[in-house]
């Protein structure tokens, strides 16, 4: 408890900082460039293209950078709202449809087969086609089949409109965290990303705020027809964008397109980056699926609730999510990627383990808004990371390819958390969530680079 009070009072002062502070810290001021990059930098000025972007680190936001970030925020929370709705409506399908619990399972299982397959596909057409022409064959494909779902007559018919749905959905994160990445002036990326990341998490909190409402009026089907209304929105958004700068001009720079999927192991320590990111990212989705799944099960077995009150209980956690994805890119802009990453790693181990022994119900409530602070804040630095870590020509295929990695192991997260609460108890499986972002505290140490500040190839 003492721990987890000191955890409150130390983000309470950086909130205040971040808020009543000067947007111009030490941490923003311009870094002396090694004689390297200063030839490099002096190269691609005579050249006409190259690392320097087209938004330097100095310009404000434009219109379009605005307008890039919508799109992208709204496809995320498409992806976030589809996939929540789901498990809400899983035992009204069940009965409906006459399903077992393996196939009530499956529909979710083959939704993330699909949202990896179509990650690494859509991530790679985006590298070679631009990122708005990809992202619209992206929402066309989720809208068709998400609208064909509420017409499904079985299984089997049902379980192919979510594969391919989960297809389109894929292409979703990668592509909009580069296009949003590529748009906005270097010194607000991490908080662009982070904003885009907050749009999957209004996507959970209005699919948990919603479905309760309107499942007893409208029923799966008509749920199933809702979920095709942030698609629409999302294409009307992106319909009047133009590809990023820093995209049409590399695809003019460059005579023969590379490989994108080899950029990713270019080299030994770009292959190091990605491994380690393919870690962080396994951690985030793990940690993240073993939580959110099991915690209105946790929360009926600890304090008995029913489905309205761990529904709340787990909205609050949600509400907590978005305000460390909030913080994380804030705080990465200013003291950089690798101090907040490790932060928040070391926030999440703290509060794991503290909110597994909670059995108080009202301490419970603002310990799984911290718990989930922590757990999912980091994943506001992911596309920042990412989008520095790569050149233009790979940039959406490493975001798609490496998240989705990440999210296949992630989906093992359910599975041990279960298999450790059917051996031993859930409040077990739950602590023992803590020693994974151990893992990724080392990973960050020796795999990831800090990146603060760099400008796009």
């Amino acid at each position: 408890m003492i721990s987890g009070a000191l955890i409150v009072y130390f983000f309470v002062r950086i909130a205040l900082w971040l808020t009543l502070g000067s947007t111009k810290t030490v941490f923003e001021s311009q870094e002396r460039k090694s004689p390297l990059e200063e030839v490099m930098e002096a190269n691609a000025r005579a050249a006409g293209h190259g690392a320097s972007a087209p938004v330097g680190a100095d310009e404000r936001p434009s219109k379009y950078a605005w307008k890039a970030l919508a799109g992208s925020a709204i496809g995320y929370a498409m992806d976030g709202f589809d996939l929540l709705i789901l498990g809400f409506m899983l035992p009204a399908i069940a009965l409906d449809l006459h399903l077992s619990t393996q196939q009530s399972g499956a529909l979710v299982t083959w939704t993330l087969i699909g949202a990896v397959g179509g990650g690494i596909l859509f991530g790679a057409l985006s590298d070679r086609f631009g990122r708005i022409r990809v992202l619209t064959w992206t929402i066309v494909i989720f809208a068709l089949f998400t609208g064909m779902c509420a017409f499904a007559h079985g299984f089997w018919d049902l379980l192919g409109y979510r594969t391919v749905a989960g297809i389109g959905l894929g292409g979703e994160f990668g592509i909009g965290m580069a296009l949003a990445a590529e748009a906005w002036p270097a010194r607000h990326r991490a908080r662009v990303s982070s904003y885009v990341a907050l749009g999957w998490q209004s996507g959970v909190l209005a699919a948990s705020l919603l479905t309760p409402l309107l499942l007893p009026h409208i029923g799966w089907r008509g749920m199933f027809l809702l979920g095709v209304a942030p698609a629409l929105v999302a294409w009307v958004v992106r319909n009047k964008l133009h590809e990023p700068e820093v995209f049409v001009r590399s695809a003019k720079t460059s005579a023969r397109k590379p490989n994108a999927f080899r950029l990713l192991i270019a080299d030994g320590r770009t292959a190091r980056t990605s491994l380690g990111i393919v870690i962080l990212c396994s951690v985030q989705n793990f940690g993240y699926y073993g939580i959110m799944i099991w915690l209105p099960t946790y929360l009926a077995r600890t304090l008995g609730f029913g489905l309205t009150k761990s529904a709340l209980w787990t909205s609050v956690t949600i509400v907590g999510m978005m305000v460390g994805v909030y913080i994380f890119g804030q705080l990465a802009d200013r003291i950089g990627r690798k101090p907040t990453f490790l932060l928040f790693q070391a926030g999440a181990v703290a509060m794991v383990i503290t909110y597994s022994k909670l059995s108080d119900p009202g301490v419970m409530l603002w310990a799984g808004a911290l718990m989930g602070m922590f757990v999912n804040g980091m994943i506001g630095g992911y596309g920042a990371l990412m989008s520095e870590a790569y050149p233009t020509a790979a940039r959406a295929t490493a975001q798609n390819v490496l998240f989705n990695v990440g999210r296949a192991v992630g989906g093992l997260g359910p599975i041990v958390v279960g298999g450790i609460a059917a051996a031993y108890s859930l409040q077990l499986a739950i602590g023992l969530l803590a020693s994974i972002y151990v893992l990724d505290m080392v990973a960050t140490i020796f795999l990831i680079p800090e990146l603060k500040g760099a400008e796009l190839e």
